[in-house]
């Protein structure tokens, strides 16, 4: 192992039981999505006291924040994300609380390395991923992550492992307006909101079979106006889901599930109103990056060392990585069958194995963005496979 590398691990040991405090404090004030002012607080104050610049409020977004650290002049931009948000009612049942303290680690790790050669370390706190999808927000008000050469994260987890696909999503809000009228007495004055609604829900079954065999449509009636039975409903609401493992082949599907929505509506003759109210892309996998994080966990001994998992659900952090070539490290802290947003996680979620989980992702974050320093071709091919990749993407379309 290079020495650079075992200065930066010493380092992380020695910070190791301050991050698990800061990991403890967060788990024990979880705080829901562009709330998230005490644990925001923890990771800026810190990170300004080890010399970083931070800015606040990235993006018009007042929990997000940007942290940089140059060392020298030039060479690459290695990104470090983090995520801190807790879900409603049951907390920190994702392991966030983690991710802040283990990037800190890394960050500050990389920082006070004595290796060769110029590079920038620049970390991002992106807020609210259970709910609004924080990321997306950023995104959308103008902070492209695009100066970043690589975005690396780490989540705790059952396995220590990385992700290969994850599924686009897009979520609606379908609203269908009608006619109401008294469905014994005046029933032709009616246009049934419900009707159509219930039509669009029958179109979907029959794109089904249309589609590729990844795409996954869901819906839920949420609405229907709350009249009785014998009124004809003015108003019908749905919410609707849309996945696939490809963000540009589920733009063409979403196309045609509008034009089902639209024609369901025609045929009702009611209004069809169509929100859409979140998306997310697809994860552009990078198998060099994704091998270079896996060497490290090697390296370090990592729990629990797994293959990578080929598929998975759907993050903000597929938006970042349609722009610049990124990976998580997942790290073991959870027993191997545990469910992300479960009772378990928030079992664990102050335990041993979650503080050790912080210095591990910690190492092999740090070890990592090491290598693509102190080995340009490393670099090189990740950008590479990046832009690969990103050309058989646009080819879906």
């Amino acid at each position: 192992m290079l020495k650079e590398k075992e200065k930066m691990f010493r380092y992380i040991d020695a910070v190791a039981p301050q991050m698990a405090a800061m990991s403890d404090d967060i788990f024990d004030h979880p705080e829901l999505g562009l709330n998230e002012y005490h644990a925001f607080a923890l990771l800026t104050d810190w990170l300004e006291q080890e010399g970083f610049a931070v800015e606040r409020g990235v993006a018009g977004v007042e929990t997000a924040f940007r942290a940089i650290y140059h060392h020298g002049n030039g060479g690459p931009n290695i990104g470090l994300l983090c995520e801190y948000d807790a879900l409603p009612e049951i907390g920190h049942a994702c392991g966030h609380q983690l991710q802040g303290p283990s990037i800190l680690a890394a960050a500050a790790a990389l920082k006070n390395s004595e290796a060769d050669g110029n590079y920038t370390v620049t970390v991002y706190g992106t807020p609210a991923e259970e709910s609004v999808s924080g990321k997306i927000m950023m995104l959308k008000n103008g902070c492209t992550f695009e100066e970043l050469d690589v975005a690396l994260m780490m989540h705790g987890s059952g396995a220590t492992q990385v992700d290969v696909k994850s599924l686009a999503l897009s979520r609606f809000k379908v609203v269908f307006h009608g006619v109401s009228a008294h469905a014994a007495v005046k029933p032709e004055k009616g246009r049934s909101a419900l009707d159509g609604l219930i039509m669009a829900c029958q179109g979907v079954e029959f794109l089904r079979e249309h589609v590729a065999d990844d795409v996954k449509m869901h819906y839920t009636i949420v609405n229907c106006g709350g009249t009785p039975a014998n009124i004809v409903p003015a108003v019908a609401e749905a919410s609707f889901y849309v996945r696939s493992y490809s963000r540009n082949y589920l733009d063409t599907v979403i196309e045609r599930f509008q034009k089902v929505l639209k024609g369901a509506a025609m045929m009702t003759e009611t209004e069809v109103e169509i929100i859409e109210e979140k998306g997310i892309d697809s994860k552009i996998p990078c198998l060099a990056l994704n091998d270079i994080l896996m060497d490290n966990a090697s390296q370090v001994e990592a729990p629990r060392i797994r293959p990578a998992r080929e598929k998975t659900g759907s993050t903000d952090f597929g938006n970042i990585m349609h722009r610049v070539p990124g990976s998580c490290i997942r790290v073991a802290f959870v027993k191997e069958d545990a469910a992300s947003h479960s009772q378990d996680y928030v079992d664990a979620g102050k335990s041993k194995e979650a503080h050790d989980a912080i210095s591990y992702g910690a190492k092999i974050l740090a070890g990592a963005a090491l290598d693509l320093v102190m080995r340009p071709e490393l670099l090189k091919a990740v950008k590479q496979e990046f832009a690969d990749r990103m050309a058989d993407e646009m080819r879906m379309k």
